[in-house]
């Protein structure tokens, strides 16, 4: 019975873990697609790809905190 239960709970984290991924990848698609169309100026388009690069770097890094902070300043700009 235990094993069961055991064998269970792993089955149940093996499938819920990308559940609990970063959102980085889908944050980065989200600019990437709203960028080209965005009514900002020049200045805060500039702004945006400095945060997106900056964004993915960090992500690359293993600091998903960063990166997640960096692409929520550039998707608020975009108003996204």
């Amino acid at each position: 019975m235990l094993r069961t239960i055991s064998i269970a709970t792993v089955l149940t984290l093996a499938v819920a873990g990308p559940a609990f991924a970063r959102q980085c990848p889908q944050d980065m698609a989200a600019i990437d697609k709203a960028l080209p169309t965005a009514q900002i100026s020049a200045s805060e388009k500039q702004q945006v790809m400095d945060l997106r690069k900056r964004g993915e770097e960090a992500h690359s890094a293993g600091n998903h905190p960063e990166s997640e902070r960096l692409l929520d300043q550039a998707k608020k700009i975009l108003k996204i």
